[in-house]
C-alpha cells in the first residue's frame, strides 16, 4: 500500500531515536504514534508526549495537529500509519529476518535463537512479548542496519489471518513454527484452525521464496511446509540438523547434530524441541557448533517460563506465563517424569483461557490426566478448573482462597509445578512456596 504521507513520515522517523505508543513511558527523542483504544483517543495524549521529550507525534486529529504543524504528522489512521511505516522501513533493510510463531514455546525459542545467533552476529529481536499487530511493527522499527546483522521477530496470533498480516509487514526471509497445539481455540476454531492460522507463515515463505525451519517431531508441520522450496529440518535422525535428548531433569541436556553436548539451564522435556530449533537456526547461519552449545547453555529462563526455582522449602517449576491444553499436558508429564515419588509432588494449576466452546471438555480432560498421575497435592484455581476437580483434589474459586489454604497447609520438601494462564498471575503465590 502506498500512502502519500509515508515519505514525510519516514523522514521524521529517521530523525528520532525510537518509536513510542505509550505516553506513560519515557519519550526523549521518540516518534510518538497516538494509537486509539476502545475507550480513549490517542491524540489526546500527544501534547503530553511532546512535552516529555518526543520529537514528533503522529495523530489522526486535525485540531491537535494544527497546534504545532512542525511537530505533528496528521494521518487518517494512526495504526495503519504505524504498520505501513514499519513495512516502509523493512524494505530499506537487506538483512535476513527470521520469524517465529507456534502454539507453545515461541517466546522461549525466540530467546534461544537470539542467544545462539548472538554468538556470531549483531541481532535485533522481539523484546518481551511484542508479537502482535502493534508489537511487530515496533520491533521492525527498532532494527538499525548500521547496528544489526540479523533480526528475529516473534509473531503471535489468536485468529486466522493475523500471521498473514504480520508476514506482510515483516516480510520474513526465514520462518519457524515451534509446534501446533491446543491454544487460542476460541479464536482459531479448533486445532485444524490453529494449523491453518500458523501455516499462513509457511504460505508466505512458499510464495516469497523464503526458507522454513521444519520441526518434524510435530506431524502437522512437514505437510504444511511442503510447498516451501527451501526447508531445513530438525530434530529427528535423517533431518538436516538432528538432535538427541539425553536428559530432561533437573535441566535439559542434549546432543547436537555433530555430537556436541549441551547442558542447558532450562527444565522440561518439552523444551528440547525449542533448543533443537535454535540449534538448527544457528547451524543454518553458520554459527559454529561450539558457539551454538555455548549460546544454549548460557540461556537463563526468565519471565515465569520453565524456571526451576529452589525456594527455602521446595523445588518449584515456575511456568506461569501462559497455559493451554497442550502446554499443560507437557508440563504435567515433565513433572511426573522427574525423579522421585509422585506422592511428594504438587501442582498448582489455574484456568486455561481462550478455549471457547472447548473449555469445559479440555478442563475435564485435564482432571482425568491429573488423576492418572497420583500427585500428592493438586490445587486447582479458578471457575473453569472446577471441571478438573476429582476426589482428593482441592479446588478454589479464587487465588486468595488458594493462598489461605497454603498458609494453613504449607508445602515442604516437594517438587511443585505452578502453571496457569497469564491473567491468573500465579507467580504471586511463590512467596508461599
Amino acid at each position: 500500500m502506498s500512502l502519500p504521507y509515508l515519505p514525510e513520515l519516514y523522514a521524521r522517523f529517521r530523525q528520532c531515536g525510537a518509536v513510542s505508543t505509550d505516553s506513560r513511558q519515557p519519550q526523549q527523542d521518540t516518534l510518538f504514534v497516538a494509537l486509539n483504544g476502545p475507550s480513549f483517543r490517542g491524540a489526546a495524549f500527544a501534547p503530553q508526549a511532546l512535552a516529555q521529550g518526543a520529537r514528533f507525534a503522529v495523530v489522526d486529529d486535525a485540531a491537535v495537529a494544527a497546534q504545532d504543524p512542525a511537530r505533528y504528522v496528521l494521518v487518517p489512521d494512526t495504526l495503519e500509519a504505524l504498520q505501513q511505516l514499519a513495512l516502509y522501513h523493512r524494505r530499506q533493510l537487506t538483512m535476513p529476518v527470521v520469524a517465529i510463531t507456534g502454539s507453545n514455546g515461541k517466546t522461549t525459542t525466540k530467546e534461544l535463537v537470539h542467544a545462539v545467533l548472538g554468538r556470531r552476529y549483531r541481532v535485533q529481536y522481539t523484546r518481551g512479548n511484542l508479537n502482535n499487530h502493534i508489537g511487530v511493527p515496533l520491533t521492525l522499527l527498532s532494527i538499525d542496519s548500521a547496528q544489526h546483522d540479523l533480526a528475529v521477530v516473534e509473531m503471535g496470533a489468536n485468529h486466522q489471518g493475523e500471521i498473514a498480516l504480520l508476514c506482510r509487514l515483516a516480510e520474513p526471509t526465514h520462518g519457524l513454527i515451534t509446534n501446533i497445539g491446543k491454544a487460542h481455540l476460541e479464536g482459531f476454531g479448533g486445532v485444524e484452525g490453529v494449523a491453518k492460522g500458523k501455516g499462513e507463515m509457511l504460505q508466505y515463505l512458499a510464495a516469497s521464496g523464503g526458507t522454513a525451519f521444519v520441526n518434524t517431531a510435530d506431524t502437522r508441520i512437514p505437510a504444511l511446509a511442503a510447498a516451501v522450496a527451501q526447508r531445513i529440518s530438525y530434530p529427528n535422525p535423517g533431518d538436516t540438523y538432528p538432535a538427541t535428548l539425553l536428559a530432561a531433569t533437573p535441566h535439559v541436556s542434549l546432543e547436537l547434530f555433530d555430537g556436541t553436548p549441551v547442558q542447558a539451564r532450562i527444565t522440561g522435556a518439552y523444551n528440547f524441541l525449542n533448543l533443537a530449533a535454535a540449534a538448527a537456526v544457528g547451524a543454518h547461519f553458520e554459527v559454529p557448533a561450539e558457539d551454538i552449545a555455548a549460546g544454549l547453555a548460557g540461556y537463563d529462563p526468565v519471565n515465569n517460563r520453565s524456571q526451576l526455582v529452589r525456594t527455602a522449602h521446595n523445588e518449584v517449576v515456575l511456568d506461569a506465563y501462559n497455559a493451554n491444553p497442550s502446554s499443560m499436558a507437557a508440563a504435567i508429564a515433565s513433572l511426573a517424569a522427574r525423579p522421585g515419588d509422585n506422592a511428594r509432588k504438587a501442582v498448582l494449576l489455574a484456568d486455561m483461557f481462550e478455549l471457547g466452546n472447548e473449555s469445559t471438555a479440555e478442563h475435564h480432560a485435564l482432571g482425568d490426566l491429573l488423576a492418572r498421575q497420583h500427585f500428592g497435592t493438586v490445587l486447582l484455581i479458578g471457575p473453569e478448573m472446577q471441571r478438573a476437580q476429582r476426589p482428593g483434589f482441592h479446588h478454589f474459586a479464587t487465588k486468595a482462597q488458594a493462598a489461605a489454604w497454603l498458609r494453613e497447609h504449607p508445602l515442604r520438601d516437594q517438587q511443585v509445578l505452578v502453571k496457569g494462564s497469564r491473567g491468573m498471575s500465579l507467580e504471586t503465590l511463590m512467596e508461599l512456596l
